[in-house]
């Protein structure tokens, strides 16, 4: 029938660079989820853009069980109880270190001064 294509079907996830905009009208912002204790952990803005340009993180985002994971927790009400369980997600785990290697490069250790 005309009209019902689609119908029962879930939507495809968004293409890897729509997760990784921020849209202008964004519901939400920044000062919305962060108080006064949270801002030592605020990434500058700089270093988030740096997310959208990663090689890495762009390949780990065309695999679609990582972008349902990352759809599932943006709509989710309780998003910190999903996050801690998505932590035992080895897949979201991989991602989050991706990430998190891009914003807060880890240091060079066991290097000793000459």
């Amino acid at each position: 029938r005309a009209g019902r294509e689609g119908v029962g079907r879930p939507r495809p996830p968004p293409p890897p660079a729509a997760l990784l905009s921020s849209p202008a009208d964004s519901p939400w912002s920044v000062e919305d989820i962060l108080t006064e204790d949270d801002e030592q952990d605020r990434v500058p803005l700089q270093k988030l853009k740096l997310l959208g340009e990663s090689e890495e993180l762009r390949g780990l985002l065309l695999n679609p069980h990582l972008r349902q994971l990352l759809l599932t927790i943006d709509q989710a009400e309780d998003k910190s109880s999903l996050m801690k369980k998505y932590m035992q997600e080895p897949l979201f785990v991989e991602f989050a270190d991706c990430c998190l290697r891009i914003v807060e490069p880890p240091e060079k250790e066991n290097i000793l001064p000459e």
